[in-house]
């Protein structure tokens, strides 16, 4: 094969002398023929990013934002807890029956429910003090920001992922579908031991109660809590009510396929405006300051409705064991029927007031400081 001259590979002097005090370049031996080139470009082309390289910024910023998002909810999320339980339930039901609100419409019902909940809520704070309203936030927090950190981290991995593997887009459903499921899983499995912990806590008020002295306590705190599961009730202690995390993948699923067509929506409507070529008023940009978090509001709040059964059977299953040691349900199947059996349908759905309460502001400011945090990030949500 002939030499290539030297000006056909360098840009430089054909005699190849140093200049200006710069070392002189050596002849280099030719480029390859175009065969070898083709094969070495298709060698190229076909490595492909590994999905984990670009998604440690959402794992920050999703710890961020369920951080801050729990810490100003705390005392809806306590509320929520009791209500879910079968003790404040009776309770509750003594009331409605000696106030003659036992038999309501619906929309009477919401509206007692409603004040029901506000009272509560007062009563907590008077009997008990504000740091009551407050009771579970340590492992709580130990246990959100694991939490929104894997599901916030697992989520757009999952869809580079699924979309390299697959070939599909990542704005397709299915993959929005199975990166959501695949989310949902590994943070259930990952920190259910830590909400085990946060729902003794903030229900061991009611194992004071039934004892008759306000003062007792079961647990002296989380490591105690730990303590005591592991002897009375094993490894396989820390994952009760893991069943009813698992059905609640569903919830997390609908919200997750929610929010991402509200985002599409949003980015179809900002092409749209940006070709027609018009000036945005006031409505455009209030809906590009406050879309995305809305969206992740109401996306979670439908969500909840559609699915929040699972929520009750969840921290039905997660409760003390009784006096004699035995759990009262003894699986996520035979806690549907004894709720349904004892407490018919306004039983699976304890405590949905203080929960909507809760978990839209806090999916609003959750998603919202994930997007912003993100883009400060330099990333992609």
């Amino acid at each position: 094969m002939a030499e290539s001259p030297s000006h056909a590979t360098y840009t430089m002097s054909n005699s190849g002398q140093r200049r200006e005090g710069k070392m002189p370049i050596p002849q280099q031996s030719p480029l390859p023929q175009s065969r070898e080139l083709g094969l070495a470009t298709l060698e190229i082309t076909a490595t492909k990013p590994s999905p984990f390289t670009k998604s440690w910024p959402h794992l920050v910023a999703g710890g961020v934002g369920g951080m801050t998002a729990a810490v100003l909810t705390a005392p809806l999320d306590v509320l929520k807890t009791r209500l879910q339980s079968d003790f404040y339930q009776a309770q509750l039901r003594a009331a409605r029956e000696a106030t003659g609100q036992a038999r309501l419409g619906p929309l009477q019902s919401a509206s007692y429910h409603l004040r029901e909940t506000l009272q509560i809520l007062r009563d907590v704070h008077r009997l008990e003090g504000w740091r009551a309203l407050f009771k579970g936030l340590g492992p709580n927090l130990i246990g959100v920001v694991p939490a929104r950190s894997i599901n916030f981290y697992v989520y757009p991995t999952g869809k580079r992922a699924y979309s390299q593997w697959t070939g599909l887009s990542p704005d397709n459903p299915g993959i929005h579908l199975a990166s959501a499921v695949t989310a949902g899983i590994v943070t259930g499995t990952a920190t259910n031991p830590i909400w085990l912990v946060k729902t003794r806590l903030q229900l061991d008020k009611n194992h004071a109660e039934r004892k008759g002295d306000i003062g007792a306590r079961r647990y002296r705190n989380s490591w105690d809590c730990i303590r005591q599961v592991m002897r009375d009730e094993g490894p396989k202690g820390f994952f009760k009510g893991l069943s009813a995390s698992y059905l609640g993948v569903t919830e997390s699923t609908l919200q997750w396929m929610m929010y991402e067509e509200v985002k599409h929506r949003l980015r179809v409507r900002e092409e749209k405006i940006v070709k027609s070529g018009r000036e945005k008023n006031w409505w455009d940009h209030t809906v590009d300051w406050t879309g995305n978090f809305m969206g992740a509001g109401a996306a979670k709040g439908l969500a909840s409705i559609l699915t929040y059964p699972h929520e009750v059977a969840r921290t039905r299953l997660r409760q003390a064991p009784m006096q004699d040691g035995r759990p009262k349900y003894t699986g996520l199947v035979h806690c549907f029927k004894l709720v349904w059996k004892e407490e018919g349908m306004i039983g699976l759905y304890g405590g949905l007031t203080p929960h909507l309460m809760r978990t839209i502001p806090s999916a609003a400011i959750m998603f919202g400081m994930y997007e912003g945090i993100v883009k400060l990030l330099g990333s992609k949500s």
